[in-house]
């Protein structure tokens, strides 16, 4: 059964343009270090100092290999150092999540 990284982002809410660079660019980075990047979220409406990402592995093991090539990556440390230079990222916070199958991604059955 796979498990989802779920990343809370508190941003700096004058510098989501610069959050959205950066969520950007790990659109690339990800897939090509092993993880099934799921999407990156902006805010929208209410709170606007967070952001969400949400990428998926098959099991612990698998995303703790994806870290260790995710350190060594030219393009990964460069977003790293964009954020960490630009300081739009205040806070984060990882949590390791598992769907319940028959929850996942049930469509509307009629317009509204």
């Amino acid at each position: 059964m796979s498990i989802t990284c779920f990343i809370e982002y508190k941003i700096d809410p004058f510098k989501i343009d610069k959050f959205q660079k950066y969520a950007q660019n790990w659109s690339e980075i990800i897939p090509s270090c092993g993880g099934e990047l799921v999407g990156y979220f902006l805010p929208h409406e209410g709170t606007n100092d967070i952001a969400y990402g949400l990428i998926t592995f098959n099991n612990l093991a698998d995303y703790e290999k994806y870290r260790a090539i995710l350190k060594e990556d030219n393009k990964g440390k460069a977003n790293f150092k964009f954020a960490q230079q630009e300081k739009f990222i205040i806070s984060e916070k990882r949590s390791f999540l598992k769907i319940i199958p028959e929850t996942y991604h049930q469509l509307a059955k009629a317009s509204l």
